[in-house]
């Protein structure tokens, strides 16, 4: 994948950047590590240069995070409410009140979410889902998207431009620091299913 991102970016400069970031917005797997250090270090052989590959990037990260929360304002409240009342929720754990709750927080944190979101791997592109679920005000949502898009962009681009040649040592540092948030995100879905099964075993014995 590395390998195609990096062709991509040699043959359409900024709107590959541009294009690239906007898809790594909407599919979290593809790294934007690797777009931007090496858009950094592309600016010190091509005609690339520093802010234009940081604007272009904020742009992509702006189109991919527009998409994801239209997606969001699809979940109504009315489909919302079905989801919960569903099996598939019931077998998670999940309540309708514990989406309440976090649709409530969301609605009073949401801008420092969006804000700090951003600039954490993974959670940065599905941030905008719980935006648009939470309906956040779309001019409210862009400017914190936009920020918090371009003080990442800003760190990597210029760290890419810094290293030079050397930019795949911010990969693997950025690789190591997604594998954590990777952990965490697995820690939070086995706590959840743990407490599933407590409430499962706590039911029984109530029954009996």
């Amino acid at each position: 994948m590395q390998e195609l991102i990096i062709q991509i970016m040699n043959q359409f400069g900024y709107l590959g950047v541009c294009f690239l970031i906007a898809i790594e917005n909407i599919f979290p797997p593809i790294p934007s590590e690797v777009i931007l250090t090496f858009g950094g270090f592309m600016t010190t052989y091509t005609r690339l240069t520093v802010p234009g590959v940081i604007i272009f990037s904020t742009l992509g990260s702006t189109i991919g995070a527009i998409v994801l929360y239209w997606i969001g304002t699809a979940l109504t409240p009315q489909r919302l409410e079905a989801l919960t009342e569903g099996k598939a929720f019931r077998v998670l754990g999940f309540e309708k009140e514990d989406v309440e709750k976090t649709i409530g927080w969301f609605e009073k944190h949401g801008k420092k979410a969006i804000l700090f979101g951003r600039c954490i791997p993974i959670i940065r592109s599905l941030v905008s889902v719980p935006a648009g679920m939470a309906q956040i005000n779309m001019p409210v949502f862009l400017t914190y998207t936009m920020i918090g898009s371009t003080i990442w962009n800003i760190l990597l681009v210029s760290l890419g431009a810094i290293l030079g040649a050397s930019w795949e040592v911010v990969v693997l540092y950025i690789g190591k620091y997604s594998t954590f948030i990777k952990a965490v995100l697995i820690a939070a879905v086995l706590f959840l299913v743990i407490r599933f099964m407590w409430k499962k075993i706590t039911y029984k014995n109530e029954e009996v």
